[in-house]
């Protein structure tokens, strides 16, 4: 028993679960709790999914924090403040309670999102990293079949308050944190992380990728259930029963994923998941069958957890001393488009909802292209197949 708090591997589970089984409950409940609790309008939610973005695109500050604070440290000071911000989150119903403690939770979230990524480069070895990641995430979809499991019976059967419920999964996470503070083995770096923003040349490949792939997350989180729900008048039990499909799916095809890239690599994996968004984009935009457009759903969701070949890529390229700080810096870029993507593409989806998807289409059509300069066995010093070394090889 000694021996499991001894464990990395088990510390990144210990810590992405408990912050899945929180931000799941927190974001179930949102919209519901805002309207019937605090009576939001649509301004209201919007500031407030504004704010809830912005600590993403600060997630750079982690770099100043660690100057002063060991990363394993911090971020049991992020779960413990994920933890507090979705504990009090029901027991202050109001426009500005509810805004102080969503910028509480979201803090804890992405902060302990980017140690989450940066420790996970640095504590797995490069052979089994993508392996590893994918029974993480598999567990990360697990949590959330959980915590929807457990909100329904606690609202449908139980009549919990909201409040109450909050406090459940919040406290559940505060709890976790510190006695994985208390228990767990305070492990050194085993290399020193550099204590400054790094933005390297070298690197500017998986920072383009990084931001395209923040960009078509935004499009998929803000427009695809949308679309659902405005096209074919989709209600709340079959979105939760898409949740459900996504993550029983997830469960069983993100660990195959893992094995899939160390098998044929990230650039053949990068080019099979942007290929498959195009064609999920493209039809999104055309769809027209209820059944079709929940395929595509679940399908657009399966394929973004092929994305851990882009953080297998990115370990196999950083210089471990930057990990921690490029993690940081690709974080923020991650969250760029976050801030201004989904209210300009709201304009435009009030004149055409396919164009919307449409450009979501371009964006993994370069991509796309972009993942030919990604090496068959990328390295420190060869990060894309521009650079002179075993070029012929890398076509």
């Amino acid at each position: 028993m000694k021996n499991i708090f001894k464990s990395r591997v088990v510390l990144l589970y210990v810590m992405t679960i408990s912050m899945v089984f929180s931000f799941s409950a927190w974001m179930s409940l949102l919209n519901n709790f805002v309207i019937e609790a605090a009576s939001f309008d649509g301004s209201q939610i919007g500031i407030l999914q504004s704010l809830r973005e912005v600590p993403g695109f600060l997630a750079f500050t982690v770099v100043i924090a660690i100057m002063f604070i060991a990363q394993q440290r911090l971020a049991f000071i992020s779960m413990i403040t994920l933890g507090i911000g979705v504990l009090l989150t029901g027991f202050f119903p109001s426009v500005i309670g509810l805004y102080i403690t969503t910028v509480i939770m979201s803090i804890g979230f992405h902060y302990l999102e980017t140690l989450n990524q940066s420790l996970s480069l640095q504590w797995l070895s490069k052979d089994k990293a993508p392996i590893i990641l994918g029974k993480i995430t598999a567990a990360k979809s697990f949590t959330s079949l959980l915590a929807f499991v457990l909100i329904y019976i606690m609202m449908k059967y139980y009549n919990v308050e909201y409040k109450y419920v909050y406090a459940f999964f919040g406290g559940t996470t505060l709890i976790v944190g510190i006695l994985a503070w208390y228990f767990f083995e305070h492990f050194k770096d085993d290399v020193v992380q550099e204590k400054k923003l790094v933005l390297k040349k070298e690197y500017w490949l998986f920072y383009v990728l990084t931001f395209f792939a923040g960009a078509r997350r935004q499009i998929f989180i803000v427009f695809a259930g949308f679309l659902l729900v405005e096209k074919f008048g989709v209600d709340v039990h079959n979105m939760v029963a898409l949740l459900f499909i996504n993550s029983i799916l997830n469960m069983y095809f993100a660990p195959k994923i893992g094995k899939f890239i160390v098998k044929v690599g990230e650039r053949t994996t990068l080019k099979i998941e942007y290929i498959g968004l195009i064609l999920v984009f493209v039809s999104y935009a055309f769809v027209n069958n209820i059944y079709i457009a929940f395929f595509l759903y679940v399908v657009d969701h399966l394929l973004f957890s092929m994305a851990i070949a882009l953080k297998t890529y990115f370990q196999k390229i950083a210089d471990p001393k930057d990990i921690a700080s490029a993690s940081a810096v690709s974080f923020t870029i991650n969250h760029i488009a976050a801030v201004f993507l989904p209210a300009l593409l709201g304009i435009v989806w009030l004149y055409s909802s396919s164009l919307v998807f449409i450009i979501g289409a371009c964006i993994a059509l370069m991509s796309f292209a972009l993942s030919f300069l990604v090496p068959r066995n990328p390295e420190q010093g060869f990060e894309t197949t521009l650079k002179v070394k075993n070029v012929c090889s890398n076509i």
